[in-house]
């Protein structure tokens, strides 16, 4: 079983920035896909990010491509989203997620733990 357990959201002033942390208490934090995803008030739960077990490879949602980056510190079972330029359509609850897989997943059926949610404000 793997807990996740996300940090970092608040209220911030669009254009502003604001860095998710999700900490995993897996054994083997390297064997997993972590990704983030995100729900707004009346809306489907949806793919923002997600990295591979080494790092090395990151993929996007197009509505956050070059705005947001996704990292992880296997040394600290960590990953992390930095958000900048942020938009109030970005106001939402960001949920941390992981998969024991090798195969980097972008749908949310795919993954098998998740975290509690940490809400994310963007007032215009």
């Amino acid at each position: 079983q793997v807990q996740l357990v996300e940090s970092g959201g608040g209220l911030v002033q669009a254009g502003g920035s604001l860095r998710l942390s999700c900490a995993a208490s897996a054994r083997t934090f390297s064997n997993y896909v972590m990704a983030w995803f995100r729900q707004a008030l009346g809306k489907e739960r949806e793919f923002v990010a997600a990295i591979s077990w080494s790092g090395g490879a990151t993929y996007y949602a197009d509505s956050v491509k070059g705005r947001f980056t996704i990292s992880r510190d296997n040394a600290k079972n960590t990953v992390y989203l930095q958000m900048n330029s942020l938009k109030p359509d970005d106001t939402a609850v960001y949920y941390c997620a992981a998969k024991n897989t090798i195969v980097v997943v972008t749908t949310r059926y795919d993954f098998d733990y998740w975290g509690q949610g940490t809400q994310v404000t963007v007032s215009s």
